[in-house]
């Protein structure tokens, strides 16, 4: 059953409350959140706008009361769709004070003389504002001080709620019906390209709002990275055909992959492909409350790459959400504990004889019991175009 779309305004509130409480742990007197996904976690506002650098938006989180939007006048009418009451506006894009005054008035207002204002500044992060402007809106400021946003916001997303969790899986089920009829579009002779359009066609014909990422590659004996933009070389037989799509419903994601064998696969791609399952499922195996990202990527790398200590590709998997990677990354210096709610990728590859390699992900959801399949799990028999 597909969810409903957006979230009732009770899911932002206990969003701003959680992210209150760690404020003041972390004494903080504000939140500054500059980005698309921090603007959406705490007010709902989506809009594929955000594709324009020419406008900043800002949100701030005061240590009490909701969020206030500053934010160009071009966006107000949908800003009070959202669950927002106190929204402050300018005629963007102003050459000369580009909402600075209006944020640092904002800011002013609700923090003390001495107060503390979070920004993000870790990993996985950026400011989308001007650097010249973020250095005049903290002289303006003073004597408060913009610091580190002790991580509040990506903690908070870390875990995710029920109703975020249905939007996700909605994604999945999409991507999987999309997945399977590829035999409809891909066969010897057809252009790489051409392939890569008709699966966005596809994913938007099954329910998805867009399809922002799609990647993959096609050649005898597997692939040579899984970035590549496609090329407009046919298809031929004996090739393997990945596919790696992160389409979108509502806001979040799926990112998931699957391979392909033009005609029989040789044994060493129908080898390579049942170790890439059996990495997944040892890892899958092993994603239950308590264990630590660490483990997962411990347990598909001594089967895909034993004795090694990583791959090219740096990480076997993240975490997924409202944007295609979220924190965490599934490397062996992470020790992030696994909680009920999290959702993650896993993606183990291995490189064959000739040098080529096979990527392999699934999606998957932490429970209180265990770990479950979002994307429909794949066997170890490579399909078979």
């Amino acid at each position: 059953m597909t969810p409903p779309r957006g979230f009732p305004p009770e899911e932002f509130r206990a969003r701003t409350s959680r992210a209150q409480t760690l404020m003041q742990e972390a004494g903080l007197a504000a939140l500054l959140l500059t980005t698309e996904p921090e603007v959406r976690y705490y007010t709902g506002y989506l809009t594929r706008f955000w594709e324009s650098p020419t406008r900043p938006w800002f949100l701030v989180l005061p240590a009490a009361g909701g969020p206030i939007a500053v934010i160009p006048s071009i966006g107000a009418h949908l800003m009070r769709q959202t669950w927002i009451t106190d929204i402050r506006t300018w005629q963007a894009p102003d050459y000369a004070d580009d909402g600075l005054t209006l944020l640092a008035d904002t800011l002013r207002e609700v923090t003390p003389p001495d107060g503390q204002i979070g920004v993000a500044d870790q990993m996985e992060s950026h400011l989308r504002m001007p650097l010249a402007d973020f250095r005049r809106l903290e002289a303006a400021l003073v004597p408060r001080r913009i610091v580190s946003d002790a991580q509040i916001t990506r903690r908070l997303r870390l875990v995710k709620s029920a109703a975020e969790i249905a939007k996700i899986r909605t994604a999945t089920a999409i991507a999987n019906r999309a997945f399977d009829r590829v035999p409809e579009i891909a066969r010897p002779g057809i252009p790489l390209a051409q392939v890569f359009r008709d699966f966005q066609r596809l994913c938007l014909e099954e329910g998805a709002d867009w399809v922002p990422y799609l990647a993959g590659g096609a050649g005898p004996g597997g692939y040579g990275d899984v970035i590549s933009p496609a090329t407009d070389a046919p298809l031929a037989a004996g090739d393997v055909l990945m596919l790696d799509t992160g389409l979108v419903w509502d806001g979040y994601f799926c990112d998931f992959d699957r391979n392909y064998s033009l005609g029989p696969p040789s044994q060493d791609v129908a080898d390579a492909h049942a170790l890439l399952i059996d990495a997944t499922a040892a890892a899958f195996a092993r994603a239950r409350p308590g264990a630590r990202i660490h483990d997962l990527f411990h347990a598909m790398n001594d089967i895909t790459n034993p004795g090694g200590s990583g791959s090219d590709a740096g990480r076997l998997g993240h975490g997924l959400g409202m944007q295609l990677t979220e924190w965490p990354s599934i490397i062996p210096q992470d020790d992030t504990l696994l909680e009920p709610g999290m959702v993650l990728t896993l993606e183990p590859g291995v490189t064959l004889p000739g040098g080529q390699i096979m990527v392999h992900e699934e999606d998957i959801l932490i429970t209180e019991a265990g770990a479950e399949y979002l994307s429909a799990p794949q066997s170890p028999d490579i399909r078979v175009l």
